[in-house]
């Protein structure tokens, strides 16, 4: 995994834009976050995480959190598109004051993803309770007060 490139950098090659703000979208990705955390949390609740199903819960997890990244993005009036969308939109984290630990971890926890998604790659239990414990401490800070 390569180190991540500045939000500024992202901005000056074009992967993030400047649009107008889009409320109405922010809202929307903020509303479906929601959902997908109160899933996460009966899933968690009446199955339980395990070796088994470790790889929903992060990729559960990621999804909702880019979510919310991107509604930040949306209502400040930016954009990620492109090859490179989701490494801009993770370290937009950087512009909200989050510590380098925590960006870093969302970064790992995309990249991650990522391989789920197109490596077949398979996480344990044991990397599903960090991602877990990331997402209750992260969740709040990213939530936006214009739902």
């Amino acid at each position: 995994m390569t180190p991540l490139k500045s939000f500024k950098e992202f901005l000056s090659r074009g992967i993030v834009r400047k649009i107008t703000p889009d409320l109405a979208r922010a809202r929307s990705l903020t509303q479906e976050s929601k959902k997908r955390k109160k899933f996460l949390e009966e899933l968690h609740e009446k199955i339980g995480l395990k070796n088994e199903n470790a790889n929903y819960f992060i990729e559960n997890s990621y999804d909702l959190l880019i979510e919310l990244l991107r509604a930040r993005l949306l209502v400040q009036g930016l954009y990620a598109s492109g090859e490179g969308a989701h490494e801009a939109e993770v370290t937009y984290m950087q512009k909200l004051g989050f510590p380098e630990k925590d960006i870093r971890f969302m970064n790992s926890l995309r990249y991650f993803r990522n391989g789920i998604l197109y490596h077949g790659k398979s996480f344990d239990k044991e990397y599903g309770e960090k991602v877990l414990k990331f997402l209750e401490k992260t969740y709040p800070k990213l939530k936006g007060h214009y739902n």
